[in-house]
């Protein structure tokens, strides 16, 4: 008999969806849709709604494995959970008597974003004293920008997207990334007949419906909303009463902008100088204006430079005033969570490193250790470094030495289990309690397991305990079931419990109108927003980084060798590199394919019946060609993250991206990468090479 049971998307996705699963016998579930939560309201992305076919696919991983054969060769063999636990055990061990505690790097990031599962990893490194992680590859660049003019990760709630008469979508996708926020956006076209204009280097799906793109060259994106700014001081659109009582800085950024002309910008953005006046008029005049910022454009080396430049806009117009107006980036830091029983916050030694998780090749290949020793030994849960990290080849010459011991948790054989000593079976999202807040949304959820674990596969947590009760480690973290360490959590925060937070279905955490709209300051010192930023505070690295809004040209040099610029971005049918292994994903995603403008694959003499090689001083890849006029000339675009095996050579997309940490606070420039393109014959087409 069908049942319908209450779970939660874990996946690495701000909207965090609330659905309704279909227990179609107690080991087995079938559809999945959107549940009732206010922000869900029912929509959700077509590759979780066919869930049933990740879960229960056939390659899922069923017993612990320990290597018999070379790293890499893919040869496993059985082995019992206790021994398994053991080795691992061992192994940290054995690495801490040689080189210290700091020589173990436990890995993870957002395989799920469940508080418990995701994070329990931290309590491990604080509690053993490991080396810890910098978590930069998805949010470090852009969360430097944000803070540094608005301060605490917060915003307006999306659900009053619906009330906005013009809705700027600035770095994202959401069409493909972001369901839910189509939904809230196509809500205030519907009834209010809302503007919806796009600013991304290329014709997205969400573009394709917007009523304006603005289609400018990548990295250019400071540049845009510095002329745009210009225009609103110079038209009357600026605010003055806003920013006298609530901005820092707005007579030096005026005067700065002075010299910052559309004109200015177009030649920098390749977009028409009346295109950016007409985008600064609609946004100047519209004072329900919602500035839905992404992560796209903050990918690059300039990141969190473009980042405050953009947040800046709705602080010269004060559109934070009004209902369906100001910003959202993500509302991740509002939530007001003590994490210290999940993370082992009581247990951090400040002393121990910090090392960069986009830097993970040349830290296993022995650079920027910080001091300390090699790492000979690492527990990775809830991530693919070998795809998804950038200078793929460095990352997997680091994974495979010989020296270095590897124990990998994952639900599937990914590229990083193969090349690991120990492989443990894992547990999906419906077979483990956790709890989960969002990026897109400020209410919080828990889930119960829908089903139990498939054949032997154990959670995060459990493999924690495990680890640490043979370690003979102590923090009260490992001694509660993950349903206690919920509820735990969640009272420590003055929130209900567990069990009435689920009997409720969310809680929702959004503050007031007036906080969430800065109406009595922005969550920072000064409780104003500065124009001009403190990158000093940001992070270490910030020497040259400009303190108003502009255009930084740091990027890497596209030149005539390079004279390509290349953008990685999201693919709708794969989140990262999950469900780049489940059949109806595949089949709609083809093949790894580069977007190229008709006129440079005339130039190359590329048809759409041909493969490319790009490549760098890093490598190179062979991808199908796609002619595309969504570009720029001089713009390719290759989405998702397909695994490297299914390119020719074995070595996917990031493997022509850089492991160069980003200033101010490391992060990897993911869509800032100069390569060059060269037209392949069959044959070729099957081998690839670097320069």
């Amino acid at each position: 008999m069908t049942e319908i049971v209450s779970s939660v998307c874990p996946h690495d996705c701000p909207s965090v969806c609330a659905l309704e699963v279909e227990r179609i016998a107690p080991d087995r579930i079938g559809r999945v849709r959107g549940g009732a939560q206010p922000y869900t309201d029912g929509a959700i992305c077509a590759k979780v709604a066919r869930y049933a076919e990740r879960v229960h696919h056939p390659d899922r991983l069923k017993l612990p494995l320990r290597r018999v054969g070379p790293k890499g060769s893919g040869q496993f063999a059985p082995i019992g959970w206790d021994d398994a636990l053991d080795l691992l055990a061992e192994r940290f061990q054995d690495a801490a008597a040689r080189f210290g505690a700091e020589s173990i790097w436990p890995f993870h990031y957002a395989g799920t974003m469940g508080l418990v599962q995701r994070d329990g990893i931290k309590r491990l490194r604080h509690v053993l004293k490991t080396s810890r992680m910098a978590e930069t590859i998805c949010v470090g660049i852009t969360d430097a920008g944000w803070r540094a003019g608005d301060g605490v990760k917060t915003g307006v709630d999306s659900r009053e997207m619906a009330e906005s008469d013009l809705i700027v979508v600035w770095g994202g996708n959401p069409a493909a990334t972001q369901v839910t926020a189509m939904h809230w956006i196509a809500k205030a076209r519907k009834a209010r007949g809302a503007k919806l204009v796009v600013v991304d280097p290329y014709r997205t799906e969400t573009a394709a419906v917007a009523d304006l793109h603005l289609m400018l060259r990548p990295g250019t994106d400071g540049a845009l909303a510095c002329a745009v700014m210009h225009v609103l001081f110079a038209e009357g659109y600026a605010d003055r009463d806003f920013l006298a009582r609530l901005t820092n800085g707005a007579e030096a950024l005026e005067a700065h902008l002075l010299s910052r002309t559309p004109a200015w910008a177009a030649a920098i953005t390749g977009l028409d100088e009346a295109q950016i006046i007409a985008f600064a008029r609609l946004y100047g005049r519209t004072q329900r204006s919602f500035l839905r910022i992404g992560w796209r454009f903050g990918r690059q080396r300039h990141g969190a430079v473009n980042m405050h430049a953009v947040t800046c806009l709705p602080a010269v117009t004060g559109s934070w005033q009004h209902r369906g107006g100001g910003a959202l980036h993500s509302a991740s830091g509002g939530y007001g969570l003590d994490k210290t029983l999940i993370e082992g916050l009581d247990a951090v030694d400040p002393a121990t490193r910090v090392l960069d998780q986009c830097r993970i090749g040349p830290v296993l290949c022995g650079e920027d250790l910080q001091g300390g020793p090699k790492v000979a030994a690492m527990l990775i849960q809830n991530h693919n470094p070998a795809v998804v990290a950038p200078d793929t080849a460095r990352v997997r010459a680091g994974l495979s030495r010989d020296d270095l011991f590897v124990c990998v948790h994952e639900q599937f054989m990914t590229e990083t289990a193969r090349l690991a000593d120990l492989v443990l079976p894992a547990t999906t999202f419906l077979e483990h309690d956790d709890v989960y807040i969002a990026g897109g949304h400020m209410f919080l959820q828990v889930a119960k397991a829908v089903i139990p674990p498939y054949a032997e596969c154990r959670s995060n947590h459990a493999v924690l305990q495990g680890l640490a009760q043979r370690l003979g480690l102590s923090h009260p973290g490992f001694d509660m079931t993950e349903w206690q360490l919920i509820d735990a959590t969640l009272r420590a925060s003055g929130k209900p419990g567990a069990d009435a937070v689920l009997a409720a279905g969310w809680l929702d955490c959004a503050p007031s109108f007036e906080d969430q709209h800065c109406l009595n300051g922005f969550p920072n010192d000064t409780r104003r927003f500065a124009f001009a930023a403190d990158w000093q505070r940001a992070g270490p690295n910030h020497a040259g980084m400009p303190v108003l809004p502009d255009h930084w040209p740091v990027l890497e040099d596209v030149d005539t060798e390079h004279p390509f610029r290349l953008v990685t971005a999201p693919s709708r049918h794969f989140l990262n590199s999950s469900f780049s292994e489940t059949p109806s994903s595949r089949r709609l995603a083809k093949q790894p394919t580069a977007l190229v403008h008709p006129a440079d694959a005339a130039a190359l003499g590329l048809t759409e019946t041909d493969k490319v090689r790009i490549g760098n001083r890093r490598g190179a890849v062979v991808v199908a060609v796609q002619p595309f006029d969504g570009v720029q000339r001089g713009v390719v675009v290759v989405e998702g993250i397909w695994p490297n095996g299914d390119f020719a050579g074995g070595m996917g997309i990031n493997g022509l991206v850089g492991a160069d940490a980003v200033q101010p606070n490391g992060g990897a420039a993911f869509h800032d990468v100069a390569v060059w393109l060269r037209a392949v014959d069959e044959q070729s087409a099957r081998e690839t090479q670097g320069e």
